[in-house]
């Protein structure tokens, strides 16, 4: 049996599983390994530094797998300027026909990419956010509960309630994010009305995530509690693995009165670069969801995906077809 959806019939997988864009993380050789195992994985444009080096990106990842893969591109204000129009440009270009948008409101990029043939899977974290995602035009949406690592919003909606509330508020296909890691999350989102899984943190502990062994290893030891939330007090609520430096952070924030420059030394994006590539988890802040508690080994990508779909399938079939009289 195998697991047809709208999401998968859409975007030609055959696992109705993401990998959703990771900074540092996603990268050529996991992004390839994804698309090889039959699900749908996204490079990072901004990961490699330029429009040039996503453009080798890009091709390093086709010289690894004929199966299709996307491309995420993040859009968020910054201190110096992204050329945000020269990495769509790059995008349209590259053959790709899925992006994967998020952050700020994609619509300046949506006549391109549809003139281009991409589709476009726009990332929120309400309800709302989904509705007027699909208003403007977008292709499908991933909705991130509470549970996801990353950026959660402002509302901590756990995906048990946020899945349902946006699927029965949409028509366009909508991919449960945040909280899945196994089989038994997949089966969950597909009776809430998903017609897909977004995996992150999970993917992280794969043999081919391009990131230090000794923090695939800290993925399995931790449990779900290993969190902490950081920036809550500057209204920009981040998900980040629990370690020294998070513990800081949420120190000075808990004093009251905190600004982003008594923060920023501690929480600067060279620090966590620098996790990955050192293995020093208390280097500084990386992400990671709460779906730590339901991660207990390494496998490729390829064994993953296997497991998964072949876990939902028993499930399906000699779980819920039990249950009904």
């Amino acid at each position: 049996m195998a697991i047809k959806t709208r999401f998968t019939e859409m975007f030609g997988v055959e696992a109705p599983i993401t990998c959703g864009g990771m900074t540092r993380v996603g990268k050529a050789e996991l992004i390839a390994a994804v698309a090889n195992a039959g699900a749908l994985g996204f490079l990072t444009a901004l990961t490699p530094g330029s429009p040039e080096l996503l453009v080798k990106e890009i091709q390093k990842t086709k010289d690894l797998t004929d199966k299709p893969f996307g491309i995420n591109l993040t859009i968020l204000p910054t201190i110096n300027p992204i050329p945000y129009d020269e990495y769509r440009q790059v995008i349209c270009e590259s053959g790709c026909k899925v992006v994967e948008t998020a952050g700020n409101n994609p619509q300046p990029h949506l006549p391109a990419f549809k003139a281009a043939g991409v589709k476009v899977i726009h990332k929120c974290v309400t309800a709302r956010h989904a509705v007027k995602a699909e208003s403007i035009g977008v292709d499908a949406v991933s909705i991130d509960g509470f549970e996801c690592a990353g950026h959660p919003g402002e509302e901590d909606v756990g995906g048990l309630v946020l899945f349902p509330v946006t699927t029965e508020r949409l028509k366009i296909p909508v991919i449960a994010s945040g909280g899945i890691a196994d089989a038994r999350g997949l089966v969950a989102a597909l009776a809430l009305g998903c017609e897909g899984v977004n995996m992150g943190t999970r993917f992280m502990a794969t043999k081919e995530a391009p990131i230090h062994h000794n923090v695939k290893e800290t993925l399995v030891s931790n449990d779900e509690r290993a969190t902490d939330i950081i920036f809550r007090t500057l209204h920009n609520s981040a998900r980040v693995a629990r370690n020294a430096v998070s513990q800081q952070v949420v120190a000075i924030e808990k004093k009251g009165g905190a600004k982003f420059d008594d923060i920023k030394d501690l929480v600067a994006g060279t620090r966590g670069g620098m996790v990955y590539e050192s293995g020093d988890t208390d280097y500084g802040i990386w992400s990671a969801g709460q779906t730590q508690g339901l991660i207990h080994d390494i496998p490729s990508c390829a064994e993953l995906v296997q497991r998964i779909m072949s876990e939902a399938e028993a499930i399906i079939r000699n779980r819920l077809d039990r249950l009904v009289a």
